[in-house]
């Protein structure tokens, strides 16, 4: 995975773009690896952490009807994640987590592993929605953060 993030912060100097995440049940695991990169200054605008509804509501402007009727671990909520985080920072590419990374927190529905990854560039927004295996709360956030690295990766392709 180290490779990963050290490709993702050249490829975007590269192309001279920049980029923004917010995390939810990774914890600011994904900022953490982009910005471990040296250079990534030059691409990484800002790295938020909604982890609570309130803090999705109140800063990002997700709407509360949108988390009652959904849940926080949902398309539509990824999907204004990363709309509105975009409408924030402005930047070339925004990405958006929303997970269950466990142990707890499952529903019959939302099973712990559950995790979409939003991806906007440009207009285009693509919400992705992975399950990955109950290997425990580490493996889960460290699989959504190879995940996202590699959806970014193909943004920029």
């Amino acid at each position: 995975m180290k490779s990963l993030n050290n490709e993702v912060v050249n490829k975007l100097i590269k192309k001279n773009l920049t980029i923004s995440v917010v995390e939810s049940c990774t914890g600011g695991l994904l900022s953490s690896f982009i910005t471990s990169v040296n250079g990534s200054s030059k691409v990484f605008t800002l790295g938020l952490i909604t982890y609570s509804n309130r803090s999705k509501i109140s800063i990002l402007k997700i709407p509360k009807k949108i988390i009652k009727v959904h849940g926080a671990v949902s398309q539509e909520v990824c999907y204004f994640m990363v709309k509105n985080l975009n409408k924030i920072s402005k930047t070339n590419i925004s990405l958006s987590i929303t997970g269950i990374a466990g142990p707890s927190g499952a529903l019959k529905n939302k099973p712990v592993g559950l995790v979409y990854i939003g991806v906007k560039k440009g207009k285009k927004i693509n919400i992705n929605k992975f399950l990955f295996k109950n290997k425990g709360r580490n493996y889960i956030q460290k699989a959504t953060v190879e995940k996202s690295l590699q959806l970014i990766l193909r943004s920029l392709k």
